[in-house]
């Protein structure tokens, strides 16, 4: 038996997500607002369709919950250090901005990553170079090289996390959507082998340097 094509469970999820949603609104589950909040979240998807963002590799379960427990106890620390920051009887912090190359392939868990990123207090994304896979990130503490060094690591393990829990090299298939936001937007191809391999080198400089660029 066929098992149905990933974007089709996507799309099915997106509508049943939309009809929770417009039940929700109502505020009362009934016959009548389930197949109304199908029927408008048709009509959102058919009128108002978001570009196509593929689906690859898998989804592991107990790699997941250790990226789930890792990223609480990032976030708490952070919550700790901006706490201390902000008290502490000394100057204002030094701010700046850092560079990282990220090894996620895929579009949608880089996404997840920025995201990610965005909600520790003290750090939001400013930039991502999609084509280059560099993101430029807002540091709230870069005055020592230890508070970068910290940084770095932390960027580091949520990268491998993210790796292991949804796109481990055994699992990957490229999607044909993969590239072509590469040659929509940049005029360029994505990553083939040789620019892979050589995005890792440039991620190893980066990491020998840990953000001293001076």
């Amino acid at each position: 038996m066929r098992l149905p094509n990933r974007f089709l469970l996507l799309r099915l999820w997106t509508l049943a997500w939309l009809t929770a949603v417009w039940v929700l609104l109502w505020g009362n589950v009934s016959v009548a607002n389930v197949l109304g909040g199908m029927v408008v979240g048709l009509g959102i998807m058919m009128l108002l369709p978001l570009p196509k963002v593929p689906v690859e590799g898998r989804i592991h379960v107990l790699s997941l919950i250790r990226l789930v427990a890792v990223y609480i106890y990032l976030a708490a620390e952070s919550s700790v250090n901006v706490a201390w920051l902000a008290i502490r009887p000394k100057a204002p912090p030094v701010t700046g901005v850092l560079r990282c190359r990220i090894a996620i392939k895929s579009d949608l868990v880089l996404t997840l990553l920025v995201d990610g990123l965005n909600m520790f207090p003290g750090t939001m994304v400013l930039e991502i170079d999609q084509t280059r896979r560099l993101i430029y990130v807002h540091v709230l503490d870069m005055g020592t090289q230890k508070a970068v060094d910290s940084f770095y690591r932390s960027v580091r393990r949520l990268e491998k996390l993210f790796i292991a829990a949804f796109e481990r090299d055994s699992d990957w298939k490229p999607s044909p959507l993969h590239f072509q936001e590469y040659e929509r937007y940049h005029g360029v191809l994505g990553d083939d082998d040789a620019t892979t391999q050589h995005d890792r080198d440039d991620k190893k400089v980066d990491d020998e340097r840990k953000g001293d660029w001076k």
